[in-house]
């Protein structure tokens, strides 16, 4: 008799879905021309972002990010707010020996407190703002040299360009996630969040 639903040799392993409670414990915000933000006291967020940011926009051009176009290539903007989380910073401060690392210097939008591990949040997790507000994240913040170079001046380095290199190494899948506004609204500091963790399959070799 013909098997129509035959097991695999190795079948995916199936995370369950979870709810966190998190908070914003700080927001912040870019000029239009340059990636490093401030501290503000709330954000309003249209479907285009965070109104005159520097990552604002529908859309964007593409980078170093994706090799697979053209560099300048306009594609969606899933990039529309960075969110970091204290703990990985201060890892990567460690890292880097340096006193700290301030997410305005990384350009972050939100400092989320409440969310383990908050760098391996699967793509199409949910964050729920008490306020109204929903965004949805994207994927993982890769770090770069243009970042790595901001800490290093603001930290004091010695050697900036050396900083700027280590970077990306020290801050691997410690940078925090990039998301983007599915629901807009204001989002204001300190506001609780309810974080929806999709349901995950996992592949082993």
């Amino acid at each position: 008799m013909l098997d129509l639903f035959p097991e695999v040799e190795k079948p995916a392993e199936i995370t369950p879905g979870r709810k966190l409670v998190a908070k914003a414990a700080a927001l912040y915000v870019a000029a239009s021309d340059h990636f490093q933000t401030r501290p503000v006291d709330e954000l309003r967020l249209g479907f285009d972002g965070i109104s005159g940011d520097f990552h604002a926009g529908p859309t964007r051009r593409s980078g170093g990010r994706e090799p697979w176009y053209p560099r300048g290539t306009e594609i969606r903007n899933e990039r529309q707010l960075s969110i970091v989380a204290a703990d990985e910073l201060a890892v990567v401060a460690e890292r880097m020996d340096v006193a700290e690392i301030k997410p305005e210097w990384i350009g972050a939008n939100l400092l989320i407190e409440g969310v383990p591990n908050l760098s391996t949040l699967p793509a199409g997790t949910f964050l729920f703002f008490k306020g109204g507000v929903t965004i949805k994240v994207d994927g993982l913040n890769r770090p770069c040299r243009l970042s790595g170079r901001a800490v290093a001046e603001n930290a004091g380095m010695a050697d900036v360009e050396a900083g700027a290199l280590l970077f990306p190494k020290a801050a691997k899948r410690l940078r925090g996630v990039v998301a983007w506004v599915e629901k807009p609204g204001t989002i204001r500091a300190g506001e609780e969040i309810s974080v929806r963790i999709p349901e995950q399959w996992i592949y082993r070799a």
